[in-house]
């Protein structure tokens, strides 16, 4: 069972202190998904019906990160553990923050508001999982599936086109086929996160060991009209799939974005020159 993973064990008293006070306490989230694919976890996310006020009561020593998400960090046998109560999320704003949580005592409805099937799965203290949307069928297909109705899962939070290209990198799976859709549709509203946000996915992407993958995705889906500084790089990009070996990882996302800009550089002064020679005509979309 998943649950003999030695990060599970170490933090298994701490669901079962919560459920001694009579309330329900999972392993959720990305935890769950690596297991399941052998991959090493450094931590866990612990979900639970308990609200916040009552894991401050049930854990005395803790620190309050983030009581308006109602997430807790406890302290306990000598290690932090993020615990946060199951929730649901209002109406968005900025296409990235709930105006509103409401907590809630029900594991589905939380799971319910999650990105994707494969991160919308719990786990149990005797190891049960709990999969609503199909997520343990996601991972064995090797397929990235929004929870839901994708078209709102992206409405809600549109960093979530990234974290698809992303997790397309780092695992190989492929968008099943609405996911996919759904965020073409979406793309623009890339343009109302932030920009730290973004390069924050993208750095994971291109150390991904599947970076064609999540890269190909990031230009047939369109993300890349929207970022900052690869508006107009479609050219480069595609060289950088079509030149570079498919079995290399990069070393650094430094590194890829050099190799990006090196060869965007050598396009652009190609064009300018094709330009002024009245070859080509240069487009403000280029």
């Amino acid at each position: 069972m998943i649950i003999d993973n030695k990060e599970f064990q170490k933090a298994l008293p701490v669901l079962k202190k919560i459920e001694s006070f009579g309330y329900q306490a999972y392993f959720v989230g990305g935890c769950i998904r690596d297991a399941l694919l052998g991959l090493a976890s450094h931590d866990v996310d612990i979900a639970t019906s308990a609200f916040p006020e009552e894991i401050q009561a049930i854990f005395p020593k803790h620190f309050d990160v983030g009581l308006e998400h109602g997430t807790v960090m406890a302290y306990f046998n000598g290690d932090t553990y993020e615990i946060t109560t199951f929730r649901t999320e209002s109406e968005y704003e900025d296409y990235r923050r709930p105006k509103e949580v409401t907590f809630v005592r029900s594991l589905e409805e939380d799971l319910l508001r999650r990105d994707f099937t494969i991160n919308a799965m719990a786990m149990g203290t005797e190891g049960q999982l709990i999969d609503y949307f199909q997520g343990q069928e996601d991972l064995k297909a090797g397929r990235l599936r929004a929870v839901g109705k994708a078209h709102d899962r992206f409405q809600e939070d549109a960093l979530r086109m990234m974290r698809a290209v992303r997790f397309a990198s780092q695992l190989g799976f492929e968008l099943e086929t609405d996911t996919a859709q759904a965020i073409k549709d979406s793309a623009s509203l890339l343009e109302k996160i932030a920009v730290e946000r973004i390069e924050t996915e993208m750095a994971k992407l291109w150390q991904g060991q599947h970076w064609q993958a999540g890269l190909s995705y990031f230009i047939d889906l369109e993300l890349y009209r929207y970022c900052p500084l690869t508006e107009n790089g479609q050219a480069s990009f595609q060289k950088m799939l079509d030149v570079l070996s498919p079995q290399r990882a990069f070393p650094s996302d430094t590194f890829a974005w050099a190799v990006y800009f090196s060869w965007l550089s050598v396009t652009c002064n190609l064009l300018m020159t094709l330009a002024r020679l009245g070859k080509c005509r240069i487009s403000k979309t280029g």
